[in-house]
């Protein structure tokens, strides 16, 4: 698939979203792309978006839900990565003492 295709395809998605509601600093932050530029875009590509392919309020709820539920999930990961981390690490250092849970013995 050709380059220009690509960007085509993300420009369409782009207005898509903008013609349904989401704001234009929101996509913008989101696709790392000028506001300006989304606003250019929408006057120039908005009347090829039919009706019927603008995202329902309902179907833009879903996706937030499944995506807020993806990065709880994510998070939760990195924090059981962190906790396992730290536990090796202490583990390593116990590793490195002598006899570390035993004192030693004066005779």
């Amino acid at each position: 698939m050709r380059l220009g295709k690509v960007l085509e395809e993300k420009r369409m998605q782009i207005v898509r979203e903008a013609l349904s509601g989401i704001k234009v600093a929101v996509l913008a932050r989101k696709h790392e792309v000028h506001p300006e530029t989304i606003r250019n875009w929408v006057r120039e590509f908005g009347d090829k978006v039919g009706i019927d392919e603008i995202p329902s309020t309902d179907e833009q709820i879903q996706e937030l839900k499944r995506l807020q539920e993806i990065e709880e999930k994510y998070q939760l990961a990195i924090k059981k990565l962190g906790e396992k981390e730290l536990e090796n690490e202490i583990l390593r250092e116990l590793l490195k003492k002598k006899n570390p849970a035993y004192p030693k013995n004066s005779k």
